[in-house]
């Protein structure tokens, strides 16, 4: 069972900390909650939870991994966020990106991750898309995407990064390279500049503040 934050909490002058009790469950649940409203901009979807994060509490809360850093240097954002679960409330009041995983169970790393795991995880993936229809769906990884792809009776053929030719009802889908530090393949730039390409398509930087 996963939780699930359904509506924005805050906006991100507002959002200082988790709430405490969101903070119990996640523990109890030994993984992060799903980020989830109707009319999001993106959804962000990872492999499955790190062991570091549900520690602290956050996506992305490994010091090592590279998407705070991209995320901050490309145009999703107007401006840099401190990384923590006041920026994640941030990211879903404000700027409407929304956050999930493919498979909930958090592990030490994706061979931890079973057959088992990857069914599971793609058909409830396959019907949080379906119900709440984010424009984009933010896969961090070709490895997620394809597994996606594999358990909800997809090709698994010519999967490029960048924009997909499948959509699940109106959503889109985008791929950006994995940015775990177990994925050292990308540098830093070549990660923002997939992180620039999400936000030039999406018009979703215009709409914000100037920088």
């Amino acid at each position: 069972m996963t939780a699930i934050v359904t509506a924005p909490m805050a906006r991100c002058a507002k959002a200082t900390r988790c709430p405490r009790d969101r903070t119990r469950e996640r523990r109890s649940l030994n993984t992060l909650p799903d980020y989830l409203a109707p009319g999001l901009r993106v959804l962000s979807i990872g492999l499955n939870p790190s062991l570091p994060s549900v520690a602290a509490g956050y996506y992305f809360a490994n010091p090592r991994n590279r998407f705070w850093p991209a995320l901050n240097a490309s145009q999703l954002v107007v401006q840099p966020l401190q990384p923590g679960a006041a920026a994640i409330e941030c990211l879903f009041a404000q700027y409407r990106i929304g956050f999930t995983d493919l498979v909930k169970r958090a592990t030490r790393g994706s061979a931890q991750l079973r057959a088992a795991d990857y069914r599971q995880g793609a058909r409830r993936l396959q019907t949080v898309l379906e119900r709440h229809q984010p424009a984009v769906a933010w896969f961090h990884g070709k490895v997620a995407f394809k597994q996606f792809l594999r358990y909800t009776g997809h090709s698994q053929d010519a999967v490029q990064w960048g924009w997909q030719p499948l959509r699940v009802g109106v959503t889109q889908i985008f791929v950006t390279p994995n940015s775990s530090p177990a994925n050292a393949v990308f540098s830093l730039r070549q990660l923002t500049d997939w992180y620039d390409a999400l936000a030039e398509r999406l018009a979703l930087a215009p709409q914000l503040p100037a920088r």
